[in-house]
């Protein structure tokens, strides 16, 4: 019988080969690797209508748990190879370089991160490290704190960093949720310790700062400054994913103030979801957004997709969203559209 999570391994594995083969052999699969990550992936969402069966939290957890330790393993060898080309010494050219970055920053943006953003909700303390090490590698360790203790409390608010306001463009929100994720997260960590009156020498941001450190130095090791200026490259187009996964899957939702001055609680309307097949095996579920934030410790391949009556849906896959999210007209003219129509629709639906 085939295995349930056959097609998680395969959607998020080929581009980790890909990725080593045009980092050591270049040509043709640079080629096939930008391709996978743009021209296939949304060719097989658009030709594949099936919705990605949900499967049983308690049979899949320890499977998914392994599955993610493995992409975790390919993160950091892809990631070495990566910097290894960039030094020049496996001979690529540098269109073959510039092919690899935009390759392989879409894999560390989409896959690695969201392989990450499942590790660190685990309560297995290994596997939370391993999440949080592979944020630190893509010098976005801060996340591992900001992102439980910061964005899923407050999202869909003004408190949260992470969640894009109607008419505000990526180009804003970026720098914003960046400088503001990284605060909020180290002042809830001093609060957290001072009320657990625990020394601030137990700070998770030290082991940001120093791991970030650490990486870096590696890299230098590995690949001289060619493979510096690589790295740092590579990192800050995969934290670029990162947020425009952010700006999209909250742009626009806001919770509403009760009468008595409370927030409502978060709920399925605060997160746009998306249904397409491929994306989501490959990003792990991350599109079920919705169910994620209500059960934020469920395996990925157990998160639920709402209904188009309880969430709303983007028009296109996440991926092509984010891609949108670059040109703030198109962005406005798309998403503007589908989030008066859900407005609408929830306005209708309320009871009168």
């Amino acid at each position: 019988m085939s295995h349930p999570l056959r097609f998680f391994v395969i959607a998020a594995g080929i581009p980790a080969i890909l990725i080593a083969a045009a980092s050591l052999l270049g040509g043709v699969f640079c080629v096939l690797l930008v391709l996978y990550m743009t021209a296939v992936a949304f060719g097989l969402d658009q030709a594949i209508s099936r919705i990605t069966p949900t499967l049983d939290e308690d049979s899949i957890a320890k499977d998914a748990d392994i599955l993610s330790i493995a992409i975790a393993v390919s993160h950091f060898v892809a990631l070495a190879l990566v910097i290894l080309a960039f030094s020049g010494k496996t001979g690529l050219t540098g269109w073959e370089r510039l092919g690899l970055l935009w390759g392989a920053g879409l894999y560390f943006g989409q896959v690695s991160n969201s392989n990450a953003h499942e590790l660190i909700h685990r309560r297995h303390r290994g596997l939370r490290r391993l999440g949080v090490w592979v944020y630190i590698s893509l010098l976005f360790g801060h996340h591992s704190s900001a992102h439980p203790k910061v964005h899923h409390r407050f999202v869909a608010t003004p408190d949260d960093p992470n969640t894009a306001q109607e008419g505000e463009s990526f180009y804003a929100f970026a720098p914003r949720a960046w400088k503001g994720s990284f605060w909020a997260g180290y002042e809830m960590e001093q609060h957290d310790l001072e009320r657990a009156g625990r020394s601030n020498l137990r700070n998770p941001y030290i082991i940001y700062v120093l791991g970030g450190v650490l990486m870096i130095s590696l890299a230098v090791v590995i690949g001289g400054f060619g493979g510096l200026v690589g790295y740092v490259l590579i990192c800050a187009y995969a934290q670029m994913q990162l947020l425009l996964s952010d700006y999209v899957q909250h742009y626009g939702l806001m919770r509403e103030t009760r009468e008595d001055g409370r927030l409502e609680p978060v709920g399925p309307q605060h997160s746009w979801n998306a249904p397409h097949w491929f994306t989501a095996h490959m990003m792990l579920n991350a599109p079920r957004h919705s169910d994620h934030h209500a059960h934020p410790m469920r395996p990925y391949p157990a998160l639920r997709l709402p209904s188009s009556q309880e969430a709303p849906m983007m028009p296109y896959s996440l991926p092509v969203m984010a891609t949108l999210a670059l040109s703030p007209t198109l962005w406005n003219r798309v998403m503007g559209r589908s989030l008066k129509g859900w407005r609408e629709q929830a306005s209708n639906a309320q009871p009168e």
